[in-house]
């Protein structure tokens, strides 16, 4: 698989990079290490009221997609890294950890999905602030493209779980 998709992330680093790029993808795929942007944003949600059971949701989704992305796929299927494969020079620092699912992607689609769950019109701008950080990790040559596409299903399933899980909890008892 890893021979069907190196091609891809060597036409990205032939035909789209740039001063500009190389400067933003880095810059941008920053906002989203060890899900910082995304937790801070669920703690700030549940300190309203109003966004508590946005908030919440976001919190349960991070969870969910750390344990399950984070601990467990990427040591289970313990995938190479495309710079290791491919012995390129990279615009960010080496990273310790396996490559399969893309943590940045991952957690980028859970709370953009959430937002749009809740808020459609923020929502819209959160998905495609997700899709931006899934081409960094290509762009960086820091994730295949399958690992950036399940980190986007996953992201967006387990969204779809912690929305539920969240609203069955709610009618047993009242969150606000």
């Amino acid at each position: 698989m890893n021979q069907l998709e190196l091609p891809v992330l060597h036409w990205i680093r032939e035909h789209l990079t740039c001063p500009l790029l190389d400067w933003l993808m880095p810059a941008i795929s920053s906002l989203a290490n060890h899900g910082e942007l995304w937790i801070l944003l669920a703690v700030v949600l549940l300190c309203f009221p109003k966004t508590r059971r946005m908030g919440l949701t976001m919190g349960l989704a991070l969870l969910i997609g750390f344990l399950t992305g984070n601990l467990l796929l990427k040591n289970v299927v313990a995938r190479i890294r495309p710079y290791d494969l491919a012995d390129v020079p990279i615009l960010v620092e080496r990273l310790k950890d396996f490559s399969f699912p893309s943590g940045h992607t991952l957690c980028s689609f859970e709370g953009a999905a959430v937002v749009w769950l809740y808020h459609r019109r923020f929502g819209v701008v959160a998905l495609v602030f997700a899709g931006v950080m899934a081409f960094s990790r290509l762009y960086l040559f820091v994730h295949y493209p399958t690992d950036v596409l399940a980190g986007a299903v996953m992201g967006v399933g387990i969204a779809l779980l912690s929305y539920w899980l969240v609203h069955k909890l709610d009618k047993k008892r009242t969150l606000r």
